[in-house]
C-alpha cells in the first residue's frame, strides 16, 4: 500500500519557523520528484515547491521563495518543507505529492500530475 505521511504541522506565531515531513512508504520514492501543495481556508489547492528525485534541482512558487527550503533524504523515504519567516498568509494545510515518474526532470506545478498524495498537516500562523 502506497502512503505518503505528512507531520510538523502546528500552530506557530508570525515570523516563526516550522519544519515539515513527508514520510513515504509502499514503493520506492527515491525515483521520484515530489511537490508541497497546500490549501487555505476557502482557497484553491496551490503549489508550493517541488524537488526532483535526485534533490539537486528545486522550484518554488514566488510566495515563498527565498522563505521555504525544499529537502529530501532518499536514504529515508522522506522528504521536508523547511518553512521560515512565516506569515499569516501561510495558514493552509499542507499536502505531499509523489509524481510516480521515474527519474523525470521536470518539477511539476499542478496538482493533477501528481500521482500520490498524502493526507495534509495543518500549519496555523497567528498575527
Amino acid at each position: 500500500q502506497v502512503q505518503l505521511v505528512e507531520s510538523g504541522g502546528g500552530l506557530v506565531q508570525a515570523g516563526g519557523s516550522l519544519r515539515l515531513s513527508c514520510a513515504a512508504s509502499g514503493r520506492t520514492f527515491s525515483s521520484d520528484a515530489m511537490g508541497w501543495f497546500r490549501q487555505g481556508p476557502g482557497k484553491e489547492r496551490e503549489f508550493v515547491g517541488a524537488i526532483s528525485w535526485s534533490g539537486g534541482n528545486t522550484n518554488y512558487a514566488d510566495s515563498v521563495k527565498g522563505r521555504f527550503t525544499i529537502s529530501r533524504d532518499n536514504a529515508k523515504n522522506t522528504v521536508y518543507l523547511q518553512m521560515t519567516s512565516l506569515k499569516p498568509e501561510d495558514t493552509a494545510v499542507y499536502y505531499c505529492a509523489a509524481d510516480a515518474n521515474p527519474y523525470s526532470t521536470i518539477l511539476h506545478t499542478f496538482d493533477y500530475e501528481y500521482d500520490y498524495w498524502g493526507q495534509g498537516t495543518q500549519v496555523t500562523v497567528s498575527s
